[in-house]
């Protein structure tokens, strides 16, 4: 564990109040605890990782929603006892609820008043992504800090962009090369192995799934030729 955890005075349970603020508003989004593996793994990734008491387990923001938090700074007070998070959020979306903020609801005339709007049912974040994605996207952003010798993914980010590409384009020809032969069970194989590289490449880039399906999602009513044509303007 590094020696400036030592620094931070960590409560009786081991755990420190973090605050996460966005960097370009200063808005605060969340508050939250951390442990010393969440603050370290928060330091390592650049991605912010919580511990969930409720849970008793860690909290890596975004793992079911897809909102990740991007790391800008991290800073801590004078007392040494609170955390903060300068982070970009992902998807403009903190809160469990579908606000940008979880601190959504002011006092008014002595009673609490809801004041900031739902962005997007929760239900719909929760369900986008399968428990698949949420568990594969995890693991790419684990397997960065880990040795190339002794993982498949580590050495692709340790080899760089230019390979990841190189083995999408071979398993995009491999699926080409399963459709037309007609073998269903090889068109999934194949198809897996194109998803998989397509999501190392995500992470590499630090993007997710959610990014994808958001964009997939503002093309629904919207005719084919016309995005097509658009995006040629």
């Amino acid at each position: 564990m590094s020696a400036w955890l030592e620094e931070v005075r960590w409560n009786e349970n081991g755990l420190v109040p973090a605050i996460a603020q966005d960097h370009k508003t200063g808005k605060i989004l969340m508050v939250a605890w951390m442990n010393k593996q969440a603050l370290q793994l928060t330091a390592d990734q650049g991605h912010a990782v919580y511990w969930s008491r409720s849970r008793n387990k860690l909290w890596h923001k975004g793992e079911e929603s897809g909102h990740q938090q991007k790391i800008i700074d991290i800073r801590i007070d004078c007392d040494e006892d609170v955390i903060l998070l300068s982070v970009e959020q992902k998807g403009g979306i903190a809160c469990h609820t579908g606000r940008e903020s979880c601190f959504y609801r002011k006092l008014i005339d002595k009673q609490w008043q809801e004041t900031d709007p739902v962005l997007k049912d929760p239900t719909s974040i929760y369900v986008k992504m399968s428990k698949v994605l949420k568990q594969l996207e995890t693991i790419l952003q684990q397997r960065k800090q880990e040795d190339p010798t002794s993982s498949y993914v580590a050495s692709l980010y340790d080899k760089g962009l230019d390979t990841i590409l190189k083995k999408i384009g071979e398993e995009a020809t491999e699926t080409v090369i399963a459709a037309k032969s007609g073998d269903k069970e090889q068109i999934i194989y194949e198809t897996a192995d194109l998803w998989f590289h397509s999501l190392v490449l995500l992470a590499q880039q630090d993007l997710s799934a959610e990014d994808i399906l958001n964009e997939l999602e503002r093309r629904f009513g919207l005719s084919g030729l016309d995005e097509k044509a658009s995006r040629t303007k």
